[in-house]
């Protein structure tokens, strides 16, 4: 597999794993340490990643922009994962949620100017025929260091049990590693224009269901809230921290191996099909997770939500790509990460509340319906691009 890939496909991969050790050791706590050690409720946890993630979605606009219009793309790399880097020892010292927020604030400011310049790198690494492969291979990596962060969490907590601020110190090192691998060995940026356009809101030159397919992740990502109320269902259904790490890290093992198959499959049978089945199961597993009511059943559910995001999440990035022209590639990812980063906010304030006045199961109900109405919409809004 290796020798298929273009370096900086290949790097870049390697630097997702590594920061996505550092990140997953941390994130699947952060609720646990919000609600257990801070005492704060589920609104204030909604709220706190709504902020994070919808800050972090301004960003990846702004970073796509400068990128296509320098050609910055390794330094707004860099510069991105040593921010978020920056950002753990802020949360091992917190005292207070707003401390929390600080660190969820910087983490994503990182996670903002890293991603567009990195999907760009990637897109112009490899051949068109070849980006569901490409994608999904750093979506593969990047998932594979979300397996052995939460392994490494599990650990420490079998030995120290609660002691979450020991993980966010330990995080800091696997990051440190994803820093020093796009300086050392990131050599180019890939091919780039030889005239930087400005930046304008017109989408002259994008594909025409490119506006459409913003329509139809913007619906649905209203209704794909947060992970930590997935992680806090598991922890109302008698789930310990300890076991809470160990199906986190079972789901993104599902991630890991099911994303190069899942872009190799778009490639050949069509990224809209992936798509559009994507959305479906997401549906299927979040009514299950309205219904579910055990620690088995949560655990399954985990195992299927990995099955989903490894079949999508690199092809949504791959049929996007499709749509972009070649000197808007970190724009248009930019202005996709905006999209999505946007409905966050909203998505975890409105889950918060239905979990607080109307019950666990009540964020889920709404997420499954939005993924449905969104499978709709998509096969009418994309019909005329078969990619």
């Amino acid at each position: 597999m290796n020798s298929r890939l273009p370096r900086n496909v290949w790097i870049t991969g390697w630097v997702s794993f590594f920061m996505d050790v550092s990140s997953e050791m941390v994130y699947p706590l952060v609720p646990l340490f919000l609600s257990s050690t801070l005492g704060v409720n589920k609104s204030v946890v909604g709220v706190i990643e709504g902020i994070a993630e919808a800050s972090a979605s301004l960003l990846k606009l702004f970073s796509g922009v400068l990128a296509d219009r320098f050609g910055k793309n390794k330094l707004l790399m860099g510069m991105g994962y040593a921010i978020s880097v920056a950002s753990r020892p802020v949360l091992a010292l917190a005292t207070g949620w707003g401390m929390v927020l600080t660190a969820r604030f910087t983490d994503r400011v990182g996670k903002g100017i890293r991603t567009a310049p990195r999907d760009a790198v990637i897109a112009a690494s490899a051949p068109p025929e070849r980006w569901g492969l490409a994608f999904g291979f750093q979506r593969a990596l990047d998932t594979a260091g979300a397996v052995v962060g939460p392994a490494v969490a599990l650990l420490v907590l079998a030995v120290w049990s609660t002691d979450y601020r020991l993980v966010f110190w330990l995080s800091i090192i696997p990051g440190l590693l994803a820093v020093a691998l796009i300086v050392l060995f990131i050599s180019a940026d890939g091919p780039s224009p030889t005239i930087r356009a400005t930046f304008s809101w017109s989408l002259r030159g994008f594909d025409r269901s490119f506006p459409g397919f913003l329509l139809v992740i913007g619906l649905f990502s209203l209704g794909n809230f947060s992970n930590a109320f997935l992680i806090l269902k598991a922890e109302q259904v008698g789930m310990s921290p300890a076991w809470i790490s160990g199906i986190y890290l079972a789901f993104n093992v599902v991630y890991a191996v099911v994303s190069i198959p899942g872009g190799m499959l778009a490639d050949r049978f069509g990224k809209r099909r992936m798509i559009v089945g994507g959305f479906s199961l997401f549906a299927g597993v979040y009514a299950g997770f309205a219904l579910a009511a055990e620690p088995w059943q949560i655990a399954a559910l985990f195992l299927l939500y990995g099955g989903y995001m490894g079949l999508t999440d690199g092809v949504q990035r791959a049929y996007l790509a499709t749509l972009i022209p070649e000197e808007q590639k970190a724009t248009g990812f930019g202005l996709f990460h905006l999209v999505v980063g946007a409905a966050i906010l909203p998505a975890s304030l409105v889950a918060g509340l239905l979990w607080d006045h109307l019950g666990p199961a009540a964020p889920f109900w709404f997420g499954a319906g939005l993924a449905l109405l969104s499978a709709v919409a998509f096969v009418g809004l994309s019909r005329q691009h078969p990619a």
